[in-house]
This record gives structure tokens, sequence and C-alpha cells, in this order.
């Protein structure tokens, strides 16, 4: 079983990277972080923050190896929009919306049942739906308009479930609370990725110099998306896992019938 795993930053990774010594290796031409877990090869790629480079990362390996794969996960951190979620919780969404989902699929993209209810066996909280924002979401307040639509937000999960949505590969969106709903980020964010969708620390040094009132908030931010991601990465490792043995099982009973 072959399983494709996407976080768009490298801090949102670290965690289990670091707990199962993932290697750097290659699916096709693309570069990815192996790891074997249960029995399964999971490949790890990095997107990127946002939506600009997804669909090439994932034309690659999906062009190369649609008929391997498995599974694809989208996963890392997200923004609540419901009170009721706090910081390193994990959700699986049944869908994910976008502002691009009418363009795309003239709707909502549903992630895998079977891979949703997998991952509530495996303690995931299931919430109806993501939404896949342009950009970060910093206020309270932009939160609270949005919460009508979707229980957590996230810059990602839409155009992941779409590339896997259009190369036929089963795929699920799963992420961790790095921020509350009734909670202001300390910065606007979107001024700190570069045109690669990866944090520049020149930038975040800029904006922390220009409003120095923010270090205490992005300590804290910090330390929950930390928290947020340890969490994760023991809930994927677990999820991964349970996968593999299911896969397992059902071509046991094939081979019996």
């Amino acid at each position: 079983m072959r399983i494709l795993v996407t976080f768009a930053l490298e801090n949102e990774f670290a965690p289990w990277r670091a707990m199962r010594k993932f290697r750097r290796g290659f699916w096709g031409r693309t570069e990815v972080q192996f790891a074997e877990i249960g029995g399964s090869e999971v490949g790890v790629i990095l997107t990127g923050a946002g939506s600009g480079q997804i669909a090439r990362r994932l034309l690659e390996v999906m062009r190369n190896e649609t008929d391997a794969l498995s599974v694809c996960i989208s996963s890392g951190l997200a923004g609540a929009l419901k009170g009721e979620f706090g910081i390193g919780q994990v959700l699986a969404a049944r869908a994910v919306l976008s502002e691009r989902a009418e363009e795309l699929t003239r709707g909502l993209l549903k992630s895998s049942g079977a891979l949703v209810s997998f991952a509530g066996d495996c303690g995931a909280t299931i919430v109806d739906r993501f939404y896949t924002a342009s950009r970060v979401i910093t206020t309270s307040e932009e939160k609270r308009a949005l919460s009508e639509m979707a229980e957590a937000v996230d810059m990602e999960s839409f155009e992941v479930l779409h590339g896997a949505s259009s190369s036929g590969v089963p795929a699920i969106a799963i992420r961790a609370i790095s921020d509350t709903a009734g909670e202001d980020l300390p910065l606007d964010l979107n001024r700190v990725f570069t045109n690669n969708g990866e944090v520049s620390v020149p930038r975040v040094l800029g904006q922390v110099t220009l409003h120095p009132g923010a270090v205490p908030g992005l300590v804290k931010l910090g330390q929950q998306s930390k928290r947020a991601a340890e969490s994760l990465a023991q809930f994927l490792d677990r999820y991964v896992a349970t996968l593999a043995e299911r896969a397992r099982n059902l071509e046991v009973r094939a081979a019996a019938l």
C-alpha cells in the first residue's frame, strides 16, 4: 500500500518526521520523504502554503504514481471556525469547500467515506466541512463569518483533494487546530510568505520590527502550532497503521474467496 501525505510547511511535518525518521527519496521525478509504517510505504511532500504550488507538485506525483497510490491525505494545521474546537484537536472533514469550488467542481469536494470512517475510529473528530481560503484568515471576525460554511479553515485541502480526485485516488482532509475561533492572529501572516508559499524569516523579522507588540502573541502561536503538529503526528501514525492493517485484512479475505 502506498500513501501520499501532503503538508504545507516543514513545521507541520517536523514532529512526524522525527518520530519515524523519514528519509529522502523520489517517486518518479518528485522528491518525497519516505517511511514504512505498518507495512505501507508513506511518502510526504511539502506543497508550500496556499494553492499556488499544489497543482504542479501533485501533477508530478500523480503522473508517475497514480496506479501505485492507494490513498492521498491532505494534512497540516488549521484555524477553528467554531468555539467547540480546541488547540491540538484533530478534525477530519467529510467535504471541503473553496472560493474556487464553483469554478473547478461546481460544488463541494468530498473526502472518501471509508477514509473518514477510519479516521473517526482512530480518534479524529468528524466534521462536515473545511473551508480552503486563498489567504490566511487572521481575525476572529473573519472566522465568525466563515463559520456558517465550515468548521475549520486552511489554505490547501481543496486543491489537494481536487488533484487526487482528478487522478481517481481516494483522498481525505485531516487537520489539527492551531488557533481557536475566538482569537486573532498576532500579525498579518499573509505578509511573511514567499511566492512559493514558504515562510521568509526576513519578512517575519520585518513585521516584528513594525509591530514589536506582536512578539508575545507570536510566541504563543508558535507554541500552539507545535502542540497541534505533535498531536497530528500521533494521529497520522495511528491512522496510517490502521489503513495498512485493514488493507491487509481485505487482501487476505479476497485471497480466501
